[in-house]
């Protein structure tokens, strides 16, 4: 397991994501708040949310890297902006783990988040990337892997849905 994969936010990792999601979600509020908008922000959050699930594989890799990149690029930018220290750690926890079938799961929901990608628009592209940073990075922290618990059980278990359809247990 890479060291990256370990790495939990910062307090200025945490701010970075914030800010992201508070520009995000400001622009949908100012912009008429149909939920249609939200479908790829959503998507891609969630997406980076599962990716920190992924511990030994490319997903888990990716947010560990986004973590480290981010809080120190953020930690940078607060300390040369007010002089103060930003990059201490924020508890962490996890969403939980995967089974077998509920990697197949998360497998496809990449997929589904990476055809999003490629069919969005330059500026949609902005936002998928700056909100699947924001899930790699929160995802990790204490609150945010409590409000979301239920979703690796949710995943596992549509994973298991899908075996048991393939094998006819239904």
């Amino acid at each position: 397991m890479n060291s990256t994969q370990t790495v939990g936010a910062s307090l200025a990792g945490c701010a970075a994501a914030l800010a992201v999601l508070f520009v995000t979600l400001r622009s949908w509020w100012t912009g008429g708040r149909a939920m249609k908008d939200l479908v790829l922000p959503v998507q891609a959050f969630l997406t980076g949310g599962l990716a920190t699930v992924c511990v030994g594989g490319l997903g888990g890799w990716l947010a560990g890297c986004t973590r480290q990149g981010v809080g120190g690029a953020a930690s940078t930018a607060i300390t040369a902006t007010t002089g103060t220290e930003a990059g201490a750690p924020i508890a962490t926890a996890s969403l939980g783990r995967l089974t077998e079938e509920g990697g197949i799961v998360v497998v496809l929901v990449f997929l589904a988040c990476l055809l999003s990608y490629k069919a969005a628009s330059k500026g949609d592209k902005g936002t998928m990337l700056g909100c699947l940073a924001a899930g790699m990075i929160l995802c990790v922290t204490a609150g945010v892997a409590g409000a979301l618990d239920g979703l690796p059980g949710l995943i596992n278990e549509a994973g298991a849905a899908g075996r048991s359809m393939l094998e006819r247990q239904l």
